[in-house]
């Protein structure tokens, strides 16, 4: 079984930053796709910064040169979200999710972690 965690998220003042981190353990063979997302309550989730295993990245037009999605250098199942010039609108719950190929299947499977809250205010 595999379980993704995340940290980073609180308050925070505008134009402040934050770094959240997605822990994924368990029987891990790789991960092919590491995505963070975001929802505000009664909205929908909105994709927010994606990295494929092959380096390519893609990130939400309203979040392009403020944040940065990586992975720890040293631990591959650790993916980062650099969250930096915050806006009040970033405020939200954000979790990560990961496509993963775990050493009991065949094919790679979609995780979800629980989220952590980011809330951007005075």
């Amino acid at each position: 079984q595999v379980q993704l965690v995340e940290s980073g998220g609180g308050l925070v003042q505008p134009g402040g930053s934050l770094r959240l981190s997605c822990a994924a353990s368990g029987s891990i063979v790789s991960i092919d796709v590491m995505t963070w997302y975001r929802q505000v309550p009664g909205k929908q989730r909105e994709f927010v910064a994606s990295k494929t295993s092959s380096g390519i990245t893609n990130y939400r037009d309203s979040v392009k040169g403020r944040f940065t999605i990586s992975e720890d250098n040293s631990n591959k199942n650790t993916m980062y979200l650099q969250m930096n010039n915050l806006k009040p609108e970033d405020a939200a719950v954000y979790s990560c999710n990961e496509v993963i190929r775990t050493t009991q299947a065949n094919y790679a499977v979609n995780y979800w972690g629980k989220g952590t809250l980011v809330t951007v205010s005075t």
